[in-house]
């Protein structure tokens, strides 16, 4: 089972409960707390490219990367024309992000940063990322946190639309601190008119915040803040989701 190859024809249909509109405000409202040093963006593990395209069209220059050619494809189309500069997407992982020039600030969001299950692969993201900010840049991520995917464990879970069907059951493993999710996917095929099923596996690491708080200041970034679930105010106790704000100083 692979990841994302067969999803991603129909990830934007099983995901169409996420605001992304509300996830750009968010973000913008980190921007604006400090000014950033200019207006292009990278938005790392991208996708199929939605939160690109909201924050293209708040006008920033917005850069894609992501490990999945096929979601990229899905993204390149989304965001045709989109934007005074349509964004530009590229098929790396996060640990060899290798950029054509500087950024003034990076977003990775939706929890991708526990996908990299590798804490030292981690750690090497956080130094690309860092090596192609500005001075001044500003890096944004979430992540789930332990209590949620431990809570996870042995939970079986429906999403159903009128042309996708998805199964899906997690398991966490103390051993390794990871949450695998296995997928049982159906699409509806629009020419055949038949289904098609395909499956994959999904794994997130277990980070604690202290963990990547330290991995972020070996990486050589300051101005370090925790965040509650899209809110401006630290994280309350057993908060599902955390947000981290982080800076390359001037």
């Amino acid at each position: 089972m692979s990841s994302y190859d067969f999803l991603a024809g129909c990830y934007d249909r099983l995901t169409y409960d996420v605001d992304y509109g509300t996830w750009a405000d968010y973000i913008q409202t980190h921007f604006r707390k400090k000014p950033l040093p200019g207006n292009t963006v990278l938005d790392l593990a991208c996708g199929t490219g939605s939160l690109t395209r909201e924050l293209a069209l708040r006008g920033y220059e917005m850069i894609g990367v992501d490990l999945s050619p096929d979601m990229l494809a899905e993204a390149a189309e989304k965001n045709r024309g989109v934007g005074d500069v349509e964004p530009i997407f590229l098929c790396q992982s996060m640990d060899k992000l290798d950029l054509y020039g500087t950024i003034d600030a990076c977003v990775c969001c939706l929890d991708s940063v526990n996908y990299v299950t590798d804490p030292k692969k981690l750690r090497r993201a956080f130094e690309r990322v860092h090596l192609f900010l500005m001075p001044g840049g500003l890096f944004l991520f979430d992540i789930n946190t332990p209590e949620k995917l431990m809570g996870l464990d042995g939970q079986v879970f429906l999403d159903e639309t009128e042309d996708t069907y998805c199964v899906w059951r997690a398991e966490y493993s103390k051993r390794r601190r990871v949450c695998s999710y296995f997928m049982d996917l159906f699409r509806l095929d629009e020419e055949s008119g038949l289904w098609q099923r395909g499956e994959e596996l999904h794994e997130e690491y277990a980070y604690t915040p202290e963990e990547l708080t330290e991995s972020l200041r070996q990486a050589g970034f300051t101005d370090i803040h925790q965040y509650g679930n899209l809110k401006m105010r630290k994280p309350l106790p057993g908060e599902d989701r955390i947000f981290f704000t982080a800076r390359k100083d001037k």
